[in-house]
């Protein structure tokens, strides 16, 4: 297993975010406050604009130490050295993934119930997101709303690194670290956030004091 660091999980939305340059600012001022991986998820846009916003968002993250993960697409993953890649349900399935990706890289699967949740392979998978958990509008595609009491059977279950997603923003993150998560994976809690660094203290603040 490659170990990553889920505390405070920032998952890049460049239209929240303003465009590709606030989106790169965004993920440095999150990382210098407390987001300790940063994952590239943009659907609407085309491979060149992946590749170039891959470039610079490592530029910016590397000297942190904080991981890029990218969302989906493999050969941008690779073509950037990126960290890892996080794939959903309808992607390619994690084994074909790792045989490309290799052994060292991380590698996230979403999960959104107990059956995908038995399904994981042990094996191959670094990590598992799970949710989501409350509504949300940033991912129009999601499956649905399992909220807390199944969240909770979920991390009961769960035998690898999980991180929670699905409508987290700062006063909601604590019950679910109670329940046993790794932790959080934020979109406009952060992205767009009129301070996102102010927004990721928060945040982060909220996780620790949940878990002592």
């Amino acid at each position: 297993m490659n170990p990553v660091d889920l505390t405070l999980y920032l998952v890049l939305d460049p239209d929240l975010c303003g465009g590709l340059e606030n989106m790169v600012q965004t993920a440095r001022s999150a990382a210098q406050n407390g987001a300790t991986v940063v994952q590239l998820r943009a659907p609407d846009q085309k491979k060149r604009w992946w590749l170039d916003a891959a470039q610079q968002l490592k530029a910016a993250l590397d000297p942190l130490g904080v991981p890029l993960i990218i969302n989906d697409h493999i050969d941008i993953a690779l073509a950037v050295d990126a960290a890892g890649v996080h794939v959903g349900q309808s992607d390619l399935p994690p084994a074909a993934v790792r045989q490309l990706i290799g052994p060292h890289k991380i590698l996230g699967l979403s999960t959104s119930n107990a059956a995908q949740l038995a399904a994981v392979p042990l094996d191959l998978v670094d990590y598992i997101g799970v949710g989501p958990v409350y509504p949300t509008g940033t991912k129009l595609d999601a499956s649905p709303v399992i909220g807390l009491d199944e969240f909770a059977q979920l991390m009961r279950a769960k035998t690898l690194p999980a991180v929670a997603i699905g409508g987290i923003k700062h006063g909601t993150a604590a019950p679910l670290i109670a329940a046993g998560v790794e932790g959080v994976a934020v979109v406009s809690a952060i992205c767009g956030q009129a301070d996102p660094a102010l927004a990721t203290r928060q945040l982060l603040n909220e996780i620790t004091g949940a878990r002592s």
